[in-house]
């Protein structure tokens, strides 16, 4: 009788001492993208596991939604004054960072960064260097995460077929287009009886792969839209001259009819889909997510032993991934990389442990395998990460290796917030549709695009 007393009493003290922890416990909130692959949200989930087991006293209560859906929900979130404490999407760099650190909108992460300067490649770190028009002050106002630039895919098989061979395939400018064009559309037609075409040109204004593709084409006329301040460079004739060749050289596969005609209403997976289709023979992506489909694929056991035999000759016999031909003055291509940023809300809730996180998950070896996990689709943005022997692996990783190693510029918007409201607004694929489905010259469209250009980011 008198053991039911004790063990009431032993119930009420375990209940205190849970009550305790359950109050002791501090909430860290974070927003991420929700990955391509299992392994990319697999290696995110060991590295908050990881912190979480270093620091006993914070849960982390980690929310993941589609990229499409980031932008809106943070957007809502900051409106109504709760936002998470750390979030991340890859696309937040090409929209909205350089728009809320201009804002005040952010918390500045210099104390972070600063200490690990060091570590990071050119072009990566210095482009979250962002302006903000509260303090009138440049600061770290994000953290680079990783990196993406162009590349071009193409099937061998489908080329083989149509009866060329890779070292047929030129390395200059104005040969290399009507090559896949001209040569190998009609080739590849008569010998399937299919309706291939040539190229998978991004055309559609919902597309992030239109306006990044469109932006290469206009880095291989060295167009210079802004300087290292941010001032418009838009009213130089210059400038107007490589915008119109870029853009009549970007609408030709359309207007012979090399490209899909559902290219100009392509969001940014339908490049993918038709290059996996066999629709196209080449393809531009700005990330090899072609080609690391067919690695997830391989490596996927739910599929059948013969749909993974087939994804692994697709990977490592079928599907080459290249870089961009000569620029047309006959220098060699710098490509543009957009570095993928994360943030810490001026307005977050918990503040310090979310700069302790981000310090935490910045550190190379919490950093490198959550890169390494997108089987690589994105490229690292540290010296080390990039040193790693994951990206001599396999040739589609060489060429990204390559590229990168060649140098890189960064885009506009790290110059100029303003030109992410052009991003979003798509003036560049609003262009090529003026030419190719409302049929005015290219000049006139050019023209168009700069005066936009002008009220938006001046």
């Amino acid at each position: 009788m008198k053991l039911k007393p004790l063990f009431a009493a032993s119930l009420v003290a375990l209940g205190l001492v849970a009550s305790g922890q359950a109050a002791a416990e501090e909430k860290l909130t974070v927003w991420w993208v929700k990955g391509f692959y299992k392994a990319e949200d697999e290696a995110l989930f060991a590295a908050i596991k990881k912190y979480e087991a270093k620091h006993k006293d914070v849960k982390i209560d980690l929310s993941q939604y589609p990229i499409q859906d980031m932008i809106p929900k943070t957007v809502s979130a900051l409106d109504s004054g709760s936002p998470p404490d750390v979030a991340y999407a890859d696309v937040y760099d090409f929209q909205v960072t350089g728009k809320w650190a201009f804002e005040d909108k952010l918390e500045d992460i210099s104390s972070i960064i600063n200490p690990m300067k060091a570590r990071f490649a050119p072009n990566t770190v210095e482009t979250t260097f962002l302006y903000d028009d509260k303090t009138k002050q440049k600061a770290y106002y994000a953290f680079p995460i990783k990196q993406q630039t162009m590349h071009v895919e193409y099937w061998l098989d489908m080329l083989t077929e149509a009866g060329f061979k890779e070292s047929d395939i030129p390395t200059t400018w104005k040969e290399y287009w009507p090559f896949w064009c001209e040569k190998v559309q009609p080739a590849s037609r008569t010998k399937t009886g299919k309706r291939t075409f040539g190229i998978g040109q991004p055309m559609g204004v919902d597309s992030s792969d239109s306006f990044y593709s469109f932006l290469t084409f206009a880095d291989a006329y060295n167009v210079k839209m802004v300087d290292d301040n941010g001032k418009l460079l838009v009213d130089d004739p210059k400038v107007k001259a490589g915008l119109v060749s870029a853009l009549t050289d970007y609408t030709m596969p359309y207007i012979k009819g090399c490209t899909p005609p559902s290219a100009t209403s392509w969001k940014d997976p339908d490049n993918n889909v038709a290059f996996h289709n066999k629709t196209t023979v080449m393809t531009h992506n700005a990330t090899i997510s072609i080609a690391a489909k067919w690695l997830d694929d391989m490596n996927n056991e739910t599929l059948t032993p013969e749909q993974r035999e087939e994804a692994k000759k697709n990977f490592n016999e079928r599907i080459r991934t290249a870089g961009f031909p000569t620029k047309p003055d006959g220098s060699k291509m710098v490509y543009r990389t957009a570095v993928k940023t994360g943030v810490i809300f001026k307005e977050a809730k918990n503040k310090k442990r979310a700069k302790e996180f981000v310090e935490f998950l910045m550190q190379e070896e919490n950093l490198t395998p959550y890169v390494e996990g997108s089987l690589g689709r994105w490229f690292p943005v540290t010296k080390a990460g990039q040193a790693s022997p994951f990206w001599q692996a396999n040739e589609h990783r060489k060429s990204v290796f390559n590229q990168y190693a060649s140098g890189t510029v960064t885009f506009e918007f790290t110059k100029n917030y303003k030109f992410t409201i052009l991003n979003n607004e798509n003036v560049w694929a609003k262009a090529m549709s003026r030419v190719v489905t409302d049929k005015i010259p290219v000049d006139k469209a050019v023209d168009e695009m700069i005066e936009r250009i002008k009220v938006v980011a001046k």
